[in-house]
């Protein structure tokens, strides 16, 4: 038997870029404690007010909202609200809503369902038919972020949370690279500005590995959807994601290695790419010019509807 090396009990894990064996107990709180830092690193909770934490039933938002439960429910300061969005696909989504719903009834926090069907007038898989070049994560990454900044806003809250974890960020930071996008890079969350009519995201599971989160969920029985969205095979991130497993697998500690070397060039960024000022486009939301990208990708999905109907 595998000891846990805090205490002697047996180990759940094995955690290769510290070489340490946990028992459950202690890997729970490794977890917590590196939420909690992170968290605090990146919102003041004593002015924080209310905060919503997108949650799609997933092991990462679940995790997520769990372990921000546990730091907000003794603070009468900070309320906590849970938003899913409902993109619309049959035989994956309502199974996961009904996931987020049960966690939310056993934390005691308020969900609140926003959907494509409603916001954006189609759902995902009528989109699916009508894509033209673009994948469908692409549409499906630009409605979503409307739709948790207008339901976000329509509930008041300073700071949007996501459960973007480890892998996530090290993903993204490595594909804006390459692709040369620099600017891209330096408007990662988490975000540090605030500006009228877009809620600042959080990202507090942003040093916690994807195989963690998993682990930490199943330790402690949160009850999370674990199926593939239909739609994942189309996604160029899945490149990305196998390049930084096998850099990993080789080399432990990677992903923090990449994170650490973003957050230590990200002031320079953020110098170089100040943050433009937004306008509110016709439908309501923040954009960078007159008009933002869901009213363009909306207009695109209708002119083929109506092509394809003609």
């Amino acid at each position: 038997m595998v000891r846990c090396s805090k205490c002697g009990r047996e180990a759940v894990t094995f955690i290769r870029y510290n070489g340490n064996h946990l028992c459950a107990q202690h890997f729970q709180e490794f977890v917590e404690r590196r939420v909690k830092k992170e968290l605090r690193s990146q919102i003041d909770l004593d002015e924080a007010g209310d905060i919503a934490v997108a949650v799609s039933g997933g092991k990462d938002s679940c995790v997520a909202l769990a372990i921000m439960r546990d730091i907000t429910e003794k603070r009468r300061d900070v309320s906590l609200r849970c938003i899913t969005v409902d993109e619309g696909i049959a035989g994956y989504r309502p199974a996961s809503i009904e996931k987020v719903r049960a966690l939310c009834r056993s934390l005691d926090v308020e969900h609140v369902v926003i959907g494509f069907r409603d916001e954006i007038g189609m759902d995902m898989d009528e989109i699916s038919g009508h894509l033209g070049a673009r994948t469908p994560c692409a549409y499906c990454g630009v409605f979503r972020r409307r739709c948790m900044n207008k339901a976000a806003r329509t509930l008041g809250v300073k700071a949007l949370a996501t459960g973007h974890n480890l892998d996530d960020i090290a993903q993204a930071i490595l594909m804006n690279f390459t692709r040369g996008d620099v600017e891209r890079l330096a408007r990662l969350a988490p975000h540090t500005k605030v500006q009228p009519g877009l809620i600042p995201r959080i990202a507090p599971l942003r040093q916690i590995p994807e195989k963690e989160a998993y682990l930490y969920a199943i330790l402690r029985g949160i009850d999370f959807a674990d199926a593939t969205c239909p739609y994942w095979e189309a996604a160029l991130r899945n490149e990305y994601r196998d390049i930084i497993d096998g850099m990993e697998a080789r080399s432990p500690g990677t992903r923090h290695s990449i994170l650490a070397s973003y957050d230590a060039v990200r002031p320079l960024l953020k110098q170089r790419y100040p943050q433009s000022t937004l306008s509110l486009c016709g439908c309501g939301e923040p954009a960078p010019t007159g008009r933002c990208m869901a009213c363009n990708m909306i207009e695109e999905l209708e002119n083929r509807k109506n092509e394809s109907d003609g």
